[in-house]
């Protein structure tokens, strides 16, 4: 199956009622500029390209969300709780991006989508949530032609720094991708 534009992306997430189990239960904690991204959004896209019979299996599941008045990360333990009594099977993380910057050692984000930009490859940045119809809504800020053409290489943010060049060039040696999804390239 090809994949030419981010209709197409948001087809295969409605049309797999795995994702969509995963985007109901996340929707149903009701948070401020919420997400499911990163991998669980790549690694569909990456798996149909290739033309795999079985789901690639996520480390995790990210679930981000935006609320600058609640930072404290037992809050975020909470939902994840809660997502774990809904959906045992599934590696639930639940981050709050509005404290994240602090682990990050950066400057604040203004919003979900905000970090999602600066997440480290452009191919994992990415994400999806329903409206309020239920109906998918995808967030690409540096677009999709990446992803849809597997190609790896870093955000613009990551690519301002020697040291976030360190940190992509550490995360593309870990994870391997290449090694999951032959079609993938290295940028």
């Amino acid at each position: 199956m090809l994949i030419y534009n981010e209709e197409d992306v948001i087809r295969l997430v409605s049309e797999d009622e795995w994702m969509m189990d995963i985007l109901r239960s996340a929707k149903s904690l009701n948070l401020p500029d919420w997400w499911v991204c990163a991998g669980f959004v790549r690694s569909k896209i990456w798996d149909v390209l290739h033309e795999f019979n079985e789901r690639t299996p996520l480390p995790d599941i990210d679930v981000i969300y935006f609320d600058e008045v609640n930072v404290d990360e037992k809050i975020e333990k909470s939902y994840e709780q809660i997502l774990n009594r809904l959906q045992p099977n599934i590696p639930w993380s639940v981050k709050n991006q509005a404290r994240m910057h602090s682990v990050n050692n950066i400057y604040p984000y203004s919003s979900s989508v905000d970090a999602i930009a600066k997440f480290p490859e452009t191919a994992t940045a990415l994400g999806v949530k329903l409206d309020e119809r239920g109906k998918v809504l995808l967030t690409a800020p540096h677009g999709i032609s990446d992803v849809i053409n597997c190609h790896i290489r870093p955000t613009p943010f990551f690519n301002e720094t020697k040291e976030g060049m360190v940190i992509y060039e550490d995360r593309v040696h870990k994870k391997k991708w290449k090694s999951i999804w032959s079609k993938v390239e290295v940028l």
